[in-house]
């Protein structure tokens, strides 16, 4: 018969292995700490989905969750304005390219690109599919200081509070129209809010410079949200 230590000794071991090892946000977002980052550009998002207005819904939320965590944010609509006159609107075409020019024109110290990989509605499912990607690069050194990719589902379901088979349907139907009625900025605050809340804190936060103890988010995660989630 196997020795009892030595199976307590395999399970310790297996546990191990399966368990993820947490890293704290000083060893994650090393060049945040070390940069200190005061100001941030809100880059128009780069749109790889199918769905053709997700990219000015995702641009109007962004400033809120980070201008929360401690950051000075250049004004969204006037930033773009700016972009679209020195045809800059199409992001992707600076993702990889110096970015001193736009430390230059706004006094920008780091830029977030975002880059919506999918966003598929489901009418009777009531699920909103999203995949969405958040750079942050600094101006300085083109270095990317922070960076999260979210697989999110965004249940918009809703109960009749009905019984039974009726309902059940009743579920059904009511959920299929809150699916269709969903609000695409809506949406797109519960995302950002949720994927940037990893965000180490700025200067205009008192939880500057002591959050560096504290653990990352996974640099992948997969999470559903609904409307009361952030």
């Amino acid at each position: 018969m196997r020795n009892p230590s030595s199976i307590f000794f395999i399970l310790i071991l297996l546990f191990s292995s399966c368990s993820t090892t947490r890293t704290s946000k000083s060893t994650a977002y090393k060049g945040m700490y070390e940069e200190k980052p005061l100001i941030v550009l809100i880059m128009p998002p780069i749109n790889r989905s199918t769905n053709v207005e997700s990219k000015e819904f995702f641009h109007t939320t962004l400033n809120v969750p980070i201008a929360n965590a401690g950051y000075y944010v250049v004004p969204p609509f006037l930033s773009m304005e700016i972009l679209k006159r020195e045809s800059a609107y199409d992001a992707e075409l600076f993702l990889d390219k110096n970015l001193d020019k736009f430390r230059d024109v706004f006094g920008a110290d780091i830029a977030l690109f975002t880059i919506i990989h999918k966003w598929d509605k489901n009418t009777i499912g009531a699920k909103v599919k999203i995949d969405i990607e958040y750079i942050l690069k600094s101006t300085i050194t083109n270095e990317v200081l922070y960076s999260r990719y979210g697989s999110i589902v965004y249940d918009a379901s809703v109960s009749s509070g009905v019984d039974g088979i009726y309902g059940a349907l009743a579920d059904i139907a009511l959920s299929a129209l809150n699916t269709a009625a969903t609000k695409y900025v809506d949406l797109a605050r519960v995302c950002n809010g949720y994927s940037l809340s990893d965000l180490p804190k700025g200067k205009y936060s008192p939880m500057f410079g002591v959050d560096g103890d504290e653990y990352a988010g996974p640099k992948q995660f997969r999470v559903r949200l609904n409307s009361k989630s952030y």
